[in-house]
Formats: C-alpha cells, sequence, structure tokens
C-alpha cells in the first residue's frame, strides 16, 4: 500500500509540473480577465458535472466568502447547487440543456462562464459556452486530455495534459486555488 500512495502522489506532482508548464500564461490570464470582470461590476458563472460540480461550489464559495484574506464579497454563482432547476430543466427538456438555459436566464454580457470538464466533452457545459459565447460572456474552461470540444470553443483554455480523471481533478483544484489567490490579491 505505501508504494501505491508513492506512485498517486508522484503521478501527481507530474501532473500538475506538466500543467504548470502548458497552462502558466493562461492561468494568469483567466485570472486578469476575471479581475476585470469583478471591477466592472460583473459576476463569475462557474459550472460542471460530479467532481466539477464540487469544483464549481468551492471557486464561487472562495470567491463570495474569502480565500486567504479578509475583503468585500465577490459576485460568484455555481449552477450546480439548485436542484429544483437541475431537475426540472432535466426532465422538462434535456440534461444537456441545464446550464445552457441557466446562463440564458442568469447571464449578462461581459460576465464570465467559466466551465469546467476533465474530457472537455461534456455536451452540457459544451452547450452553456456556446450559449455564453452568443450572449456576449467571457468564456474559459478547465478541461483535461486533449482539451475535448469545450477547450476549442472557450476564450481561455487551462488544459490538464493527463488521462486519468482523478490526476486531472487534483491539477483542476490547484489551479482554482491559484486563480483564487490571484484574484483575490486585487482586491
Amino acid at each position: 500500500m505505501k508504494n501505491k500512495v508513492e506512485q498517486i502522489f508522484r503521478e501527481s506532482i507530474d501532473v500538475k509540473e506538466k500543467t504548470l508548464k502548458a497552462n502558466l500564461n493562461n492561468i494568469v490570464l483567466a485570472s486578469k480577465e476575471i479581475v476585470r470582470a469583478l471591477k466592472k461590476g460583473k459576476k463569475i458563472i462557474f459550472f460542471g458535472n460530479g467532481g466539477s460540480a464540487a469544483d464549481s461550489q468551492h471557486a464561487a464559495a472562495e470567491l463570495v466568502g474569502r480565500f486567504q484574506k479578509e475583503r468585500r464579497a465577490l459576485p460568484a454563482i455555481a449552477l450546480t447547487t439548485d436542484t429544483s432547476i437541475l431537475t426540472a430543466l432535466g426532465n422538462d427538456y434535456s440534461f444537456d440543456i441545464v446550464f445552457k438555459r441557466q446562463i440564458e436566464a442568469l447571464g449578462q454580457k461581459g460576465d464570465v462562464a467559466f466551465g469546467i470538464s476533465t474530457s472537455g466533452n461534456s455536451q452540457n457545459v459544451v452547450e452553456a459556452i456556446k450559449q455564453a459565447k452568443k450572449m456576449g460572456l467571457k468564456t474559459m474552461s478547465l478541461s483535461g486530455r486533449d482539451g475535448g470540444a469545450l477547450a476549442k470553443l472557450t476564450d481561455i483554455s487551462i488544459i490538464v495534459p493527463a488521462e486519468k480523471t482523478a490526476r486531472i481533478q487534483e491539477s483542476h483544484s490547484c489551479i482554482i486555488h491559484a486563480i483564487c489567490e490571484l484574484v483575490e490579491s486585487q482586491f
């Protein structure tokens, strides 16, 4: 078991090092764009499925609450938290539009739509990004593997170059923390 734990940690470290090398500029760019939007009174809208839903909620909570220092609350929401909306849209329409419809209702030009998908191919995340682009929102994504369809659609794409979902999600968490720290330093 000790060998397995060491292997997991080494894989995670290796993926994070590759992610940093491949994405440093886009992590900084995403942070700057989020700051720009927030300083203009806009909001950040996060969404994703499963572990990426949890990451969305985590990111929104860090901005609305605080990350490491006391500062004013920053407007951020996770589209993954309202089970009534999610189940109504999934039942009445299709699970593919559960985030798209919320972007249509809540998004405003200049807001940031931030989609998270380890594969980059979650259809409901892709549809939401398409809707956000139509409405003039800045679009960003966190994905893994080759970035999938999501990476090709977003204005700023951060791709974790790994295949294993767990390693991708571990890097997503680190990226979210880096972005939150950079954003928070500007308020």
